[in-house]
């Protein structure tokens, strides 16, 4: 069983919105971990989007800020990406993923588990 699975992507243009939503119901090693966002564009590493610590803190890139909403809903269960004002440099695999540390950094090495990804095309 799938622990993360991601939804929610596909083709928009400049400008527009999606909202990308994370499964976490299968992801049953701890009662209490953080969450985050991170994507990956054809031949550029995987990088940070958003974070949401156990709490409810946020992070944010600095590229999104003020564009993008991460939230959790659904007794935490379920992720979400509120994404607007969409512009091609977003087009990337988008990944759900989970950490237990508290409130973890915008970093790979903080976040242990990853769904399969969903993809964001965003064309100009």
């Amino acid at each position: 069983q799938d622990q993360l699975v991601e939804s929610g992507g596909g083709s928009v243009q400049a400008g527009g919105s999606l909202t990308l939503s994370c499964d976490a119901s299968g992801y049953t090693y701890s009662p209490n971990y953080s969450m985050g966002w991170f994507r990956q564009a054809p031949g550029k590493e995987r990088e940070g989007v958003a974070v949401i610590a156990v709490y409810g803190t946020t992070t944010y890139a600095e590229s999104v800020k003020g564009r993008f909403t991460i939230s959790r809903e659904n007794g935490k269960k379920t992720l979400l990406l509120q994404m607007n004002s969409l512009k091609p440099e977003d087009s990337a695999m988008y990944y759900c993923s989970a950490s237990l540390l508290s409130s973890p950094r915008l970093q790979e090495a903080d976040f242990g588990d990853w769904g399969q990804g969903t993809q964001v095309t965003v064309s100009s």
